[in-house]
């Protein structure tokens, strides 16, 4: 007895031959600019122009445009790469301090006002960040808090969103009668949060900070109002001023303190290196946050 011959349906055939396409158009799209910024660190300001868009430039290419661009302004970009570390860093602790406890309290305990607080942290979150700027500043102006180090970091550490997920983490992937166990056991509250709940969190904790850390890096807008002196300025607002500083962007800036297309595009990589770097180390422990939750214990 023959079997009869598999026919693959024209439909499925279409289908996958319609999302092969999708993802090889997203794919280019997306990697063709990458590919480009990455060479042009290792080229001159000539060979950018006149040379093949692809072609790879040279190791001593990239070593003259590193000294250039951290010798600018008497090494500006290191001074704005620390401060980014000490905005970033600073928020990230006070957003952990009081996002995870936040999280936990509304989801494992039943106090007036729950609910309300539940639904302005979701109002909260839909709010764009730029909007909040202008009260903030005026807030902050009144206790003459702006141009320090503390104007950056006291509304980057307000992250409801961190508050949100620990609030789901908390709710659906922590036995209650584990904690109950422990309650049981002689454990007061704070005792339960730190021995009992919060080891157990260590993948949320690492999701929350990490999407803390990387919306204070790579924040602008904030720093751009509160900080009106360069020296304080992070490295996201430190690039307006190489922009500035390019003749091809900016024709009257041509003169010793001037950088070229090269650098610029050597700055942005070095821009985001440090959210790469802490991917690459953390993506185990984000991977396990992700998914946490998921299902109902």
């Amino acid at each position: 007895m023959t079997s009869a011959p598999i026919r693959t349906s024209p439909t499925g055939w279409s289908g996958r031959t319609i999302v092969t396409v999708v993802v090889t158009v997203f794919v280019l799209f997306f990697a063709i600019p990458l590919v480009w910024l990455l060479l042009a660190t290792t080229k001159s300001a000539r060979g950018l122009i006149v040379d093949n868009p692809f072609a790879p430039g040279s190791l001593s290419g990239l070593s003259t445009n590193w000294s250039q661009l951290f010798a600018f302004q008497d090494g500006a970009v290191t001074t704005w790469m620390g401060n980014s570390a000490l905005y970033a860093v600073g928020a990230l602790i006070i957003t952990l301090v009081a996002s995870i406890p936040a999280g936990y309290a509304l989801a494992l305990n039943e106090f007036r006002f729950r609910r309300l607080l539940l639904v302005l942290t979701l109002v909260v979150m839909l709010i764009p960040n730029t909007a909040l700027v202008l009260p903030i500043f005026l807030e902050l102006n009144a206790v003459g808090l702006i141009g320090s180090s503390l104007s950056v970091i006291l509304p980057m550490s307000f992250f409801p969103f961190g508050v949100y997920l620990t609030y789901i983490y908390f709710s659906t992937a922590i036995p209650r009668d584990l904690l109950a166990a422990a309650r049981i056991d002689g454990c007061r509250e704070f005792q339960v949060f730190t021995r009992i709940a919060l080891p157990l969190a260590a993948p949320i904790v690492a999701l929350v900070a990490f999407f803390s850390f990387v919306q204070n890096w790579n924040n602008f807008f904030l720093p751009f109002v509160m900080l009106p002196s360069s020296d304080g300025y992070p490295v996201q607002v430190g690039l307006t001023s190489l922009l500035a500083s390019t003749p091809a962007f900016n024709p009257s800036s041509a003169g010793a303190q001037s950088v070229q297309l090269p650098t610029l595009a050597l700055a942005t990589v070095v821009s985001v290196l440090p959210v790469l770097i802490v991917f690459l180390v953390s993506q185990r422990f984000l991977v396990a946050g992700m998914t946490a939750g998921g299902t109902k214990e």
